[in-house]
């Protein structure tokens, strides 16, 4: 028997896209959808994809959401804030942006009506 040089390094295991969807909690069919456009980590071996446990980390990590950072309590002496305007609403005093039907292009009703 040949000796061994160096520490042997095992290979990484790779899991199945219905293993990694049981530990994510979703599908297999959203584990292979994600890889396929590229979303997601992943190894193809021939057709299958796989995933080591390094790539199940790196997809928890892009999907984690973190927490915003809360906004210090205002000091007694300063008055409140206003509170944040939505994008889509309209300015005060400004007019409104109210769109208006318009009128039929034909307004004969023959040029609807046909022969059955």
């Amino acid at each position: 028997m040949a000796e061994q040089t160096g520490a042997e390094v095992a290979p990484a295991r790779l899991y199945r896209p219905d293993e990694v969807a049981a530990v994510l909690g979703c599908s297999a069919w959203w584990v292979k959808d994600r890889a396929r456009r590229r979303q997601i980590p992943f190894a193809r071996v021939g057709r299958a994809y796989r995933f080591t446990a390094a790539h199940l980390a790196e997809i928890i990590r892009l999907h984690e959401e973190r927490p915003t950072i809360a906004a210090r309590p205002p000091s007694p002496g300063t008055p409140p804030a206003a509170p944040a305007r939505r994008s889509g609403a309209p300015e005060p005093g400004a007019t409104s942006g109210r769109l208006r039907a318009r009128p039929p292009r034909r307004t004969d009703r023959a040029a609807f009506d046909t022969a059955a």
